[in-house]
């Protein structure tokens, strides 16, 4: 089985990932780290140098590369994966993949974010607790659609990552 974890900033998904493969005795893969390693490049300097649409492309072209050719892994994708192009489909729609959705409250990813910011070009600039929440709000607002997708969904509030793990593979298994 596939597991594909998908969910919006500091929702978990590599931490959690991480913890689930260690569990289940699979392989984990975080999307963006493939795609750093394939480009040479920090995701970042990929929307910089060669831009945000070359960039949805790329991630499109490895994600469903590792799908076809992979078994028994986690794949902990970008939050904005599920969002573009056809990437959603392609995950609910493939053989032997499970989607997983880690679902955070606005409060609780606008808390661990305003810790995190500086690591995250696209909300480094906020400042406060309130103009976070608000962002993640709009942003969730936006993308909500195709996390509810998801085969599976997982509330993530209050719960440490352990416990996120074992609910998931209770869930599955």
């Amino acid at each position: 089985m596939i597991i594909v974890l998908i969910g919006y900033m500091a929702s978990g998904k590599s931490s959690i990932g991480t913890k689930l493969a260690k569990k289940l005795d699979y392989n984990f893969v975080d999307l963006d780290d493939l795609i750093e390693e394939k480009e040479n490049l920090t995701v970042s300097e990929v929307f910089k140098t060669k831009g945000e649409v070359y960039f949805r492309k790329q991630e499109a072209f490895y994600l469903k590369e590792q799908i076809e050719n992979n078994t028994n892994f986690i794949l902990s994708v970008g939050g904005g994966t599920p969002c573009y192009g056809t990437n959603m489909e392609y995950i609910i729609n493939a053989e032997n993949v499970t989607s997983i959705y880690l679902k955070g409250s606005v409060s609780t990813l606008s808390e661990k974010l305003i810790k995190k910011k500086s690591k995250r070009p696209l909300i480094a600039h906020i400042e406060t607790e309130e103009a976070m929440a608000e962002f993640v709000g709009k942003h969730l607002f936006e993308r909500i659609h195709f996390y509810n997708k998801a085969q599976v969904k997982v509330i993530v509030d209050e719960k440490t990552k352990e416990e996120i793990a074992n609910e998931i593979v209770f869930t599955l298994f």
